[in-house]
């Protein structure tokens, strides 16, 4: 079973691990009994890599629904989707939303999901508690409810708000090289069509009926934490429910921190948890675009010994050769610079990409110097 905290034990361990020299970080990967804006005040300050959220939904719903053949819907109803006014609801959501803002760390970033009947209103506060949203996410259902009154549109989707802390935070993790590869090479919209949680995944209790009636697809929840966060990262949840935050990111090699009142709840969550069997960690590895790749300067190639000063470059075709200076220059024909400056000069033209104009030649064939980079990269990260 997954570990589970009662409010007052994490603030006693976290007072603990605030001491000099003591770090155990003892409420990572537990689910945390008790109020979400208790529990999130007795966090550490910036101790979370993303939060997802599934606030209620405060549905304000008049009364019982029947289907056509007068079965009962089994709607929302429970006590924690109950409040007294919008205003109750929003003062709520401001009080959360700052607490998780404090708990956030500046590289982080925030989702939240919602329907049409909160999702305004939190947005509205996210924006007026100063956090810059990123994008709005349409998850859209194959297989929604169907409207049984024939009075609205049948409600088929519902919006995740993505947002940072604030609209200059410039270290987010988005995995954007990694979402385009897995969808065939195309940039992955703002659009997500995916089925409502139910057949198997679908937790339920003793009596057959649903542990939790807001549970959410684990597809879903791996989308989210795919995007925006790395293998190691934290992952809290406010809103715990049956955890299916946890489970995703135990699977795919993340930590989570669940906060949960319903001892129900907990229970199913903790099971379930438990019972996941974490990815290995070639199975983990993100897909990078070359932006996020570690730099590695020309001369660094030079003082590795994997170009060598006095050493002739060309270009593919071989209409152009320059040699390479101890420095980490280049030169040919009087002039000297790096390799994008001397690549251009030597064509006539205003830039050059000088990784892969220049080649040397390895013995067989001429290749482009920037396959030298990769060397230096895959022993960077062995060394790590």
């Amino acid at each position: 079973m997954a570990s589970v905290f009662p409010l007052a034990d994490l603030k006693a361990s976290v007072k603990s691990d605030s001491r000099p020299g003591s770090k155990t970080d003892s409420w990572i990967d537990t689910i945390i009994k008790g109020d979400c804006v208790s529990a999130l005040e007795a966090l550490p300050s910036h101790s979370v890599d993303i939060i997802f959220a599934d606030p209620p939904y405060n549905l304000q719903l008049g009364g019982t629904l029947h289907r056509p053949d007068q079965s009962l819907v089994d709607a929302v109803d429970d006590d924690w989707d109950q409040f007294a006014s919008f205003e109750a609801y929003d003062a709520f959501t401001r009080a959360w939303l700052l607490a998780c803002r404090r708990v956030l760390k500046p590289t982080g970033s925030i989702w939240v999901i919602g329907s049409y009947h909160n999702i305004f209103r939190v947005g509205a506060t996210l924006q007026d508690l100063n956090f810059w949203i990123l994008n709005d996410i349409i998850w859209r259902k194959t297989n929604p409810m169907p409207n049984f009154k024939g009075r609205r549109f049948q409600n088929a989707h519902e919006t995740m708000i993505w947002a940072s802390p604030s609209a200059k935070a410039k270290g987010y993790t988005f995995n954007y090289d990694a979402l385009k590869a897995a969808n065939d090479d195309v940039q992955m919209r703002s659009d997500w069509l995916f089925p409502i949680c139910n057949g198997s995944e679908r937790l339920k209790g003793e009596d057959g009926k649903k542990a939790h009636p807001t549970q959410k697809p684990e597809a879903l929840l791996a989308r989210v934490i795919m995007a925006s966060t790395k293998p190691g990262d934290i992952v809290l949840d406010p809103f715990f429910g049956s955890g299916t935050t946890g489970a995703v990111a135990k699977r795919l090699g993340r930590h989570f921190v669940g906060i949960e009142r319903e001892q129900d709840y907990i229970d199913a969550a903790s099971a379930r948890i438990a019972a996941v069997e974490p990815l290995g960690k070639a199975e983990l590895t993100v897909m990078t675009g070359k932006k996020a790749e570690v730099r590695v300067a020309f001369n660094v190639l030079v003082e590795s010994g994997l170009i060598k000063p006095g050493q002739v470059l060309t270009d593919a075709r071989r209409r152009y050769s320059a040699i390479v200076r101890a420095d980490g220059t280049v030169a040919s024909g009087g002039e000297a610079g790096s390799i994008h400056r001397l690549g251009a000069k030597v064509q006539g033209l205003d830039a050059c990409n000088g990784w892969t104009f220049w080649h040397f030649e390895d013995g067989q064939s001429l290749r482009p110097i920037d396959d030298l980079r990769s060397v230096i990269r895959s022993d960077l990260a062995k060394a790590e």
